[in-house]
């Protein structure tokens, strides 16, 4: 069973910035199928379907980094049945959609442990990053075996073996060792499915953050539901501890949009949105 809108997309909304990448947890897949009476298969499909109207979506925004968390570290916990159904969907994902993502223009990246992910699928996830290395429109990193405590470790480790002192690891030694060290840190941080946690997702990266967590199951997150997330964060000012949050690097502000109204956001915003 497939979730799809219907109809045009609706207009862009009029936003005082934009992020440059965003990441996102793609939560409830399994709850979603589960009340419709189906299997937590299903409800992975559903969601999987899902990924190309939002990439568009925030493509057309002009964000230039979308990180997706497809499977977790943890997931390996899951019921071996789920894992398998998983991994299936993984490579069918990518035969049949490959293609689609190439000719929108889509950079397929992935971050993350390849070890002990099956053969086919780690295969088909380096073609999908070789076929798609030319492309400029969107980089859509795929976080697949990630988890957030891992990399940090796997950052430290390196630093060691590469005979680094230590008064020479510092924060940037660190962050230059971590997954995907050649993009920008998340300035939005969106989580679907109704739970109120990072879950060890980009717990380095995403330390500055702004987050937006929805009840809105992953299956039934749709175009405007991105619209709603980066109007939320157009209308924070985002700090840094800092006094003015006017400045902030990366982000991209649309020379044809007014100030926004909605004034300066309140300490603790950045945990806090309109949909809940």
């Amino acid at each position: 069973m497939v979730v799809q809108s219907t109809g045009a997309s609706p207009p862009l909304p009029d936003l005082r910035r934009v992020p440059e990448h965003v990441a996102v947890i793609m939560d409830g897949n399994g709850r979603w199928a589960e009340s419709r009476g189906l299997s937590r298969g299903d409800g992975h499909r559903a969601g999987a379907e899902n990924l190309r109207a939002i990439i568009e979506r925030f493509a057309e925004h002009g964000v230039a980094v979308l990180t997706l968390w497809a499977f977790s570290t943890e997931n390996w916990g899951r019921p071996r049945r789920e894992v398998d159904a998983l991994m299936r969907l993984g490579a069918e994902y990518i035969d049949h959609h490959l293609g689609e993502l190439d000719s929108l223009g889509v950079r397929v990246r992935h971050i993350g442990d390849l070890e002990g992910v099956p053969v086919a699928l780690r295969r088909r996830i380096k073609r999908a990053v070789e076929r798609t290395s030319h492309n400029q429109r969107i980089t859509v990193n795929l976080a697949f075996n990630y988890g957030g405590r891992a990399d940090i470790v796997g950052a430290v480790r390196r630093l060691i073996a590469m005979g680094t002192k230590p008064e020479e690891v510092t924060e940037d030694a660190i962050s230059a060792q971590l997954a995907a060290a050649d993009l920008p840190d998340p300035d939005l941080v969106i989580r679907a499915g109704g739970e109120n946690r990072v879950s060890n997702f980009l717990i380095w990266q995403a330390a500055y953050a702004e987050y937006y967590f929805t009840p809105t199951l992953w299956p039934e997150f749709d175009v405007e539901d991105v619209d709603e997330a980066l109007t939320q964060y157009s209308s924070r000012n985002r700090r840094f501890g800092t006094v003015s949050g006017e400045s902030v690097p990366g982000e991209t502000v649309p020379s044809e949009s007014g100030p926004s109204e909605s004034g300066p956001s309140e300490p603790g915003d950045a945990t806090l949105n309109g949909s809940a």
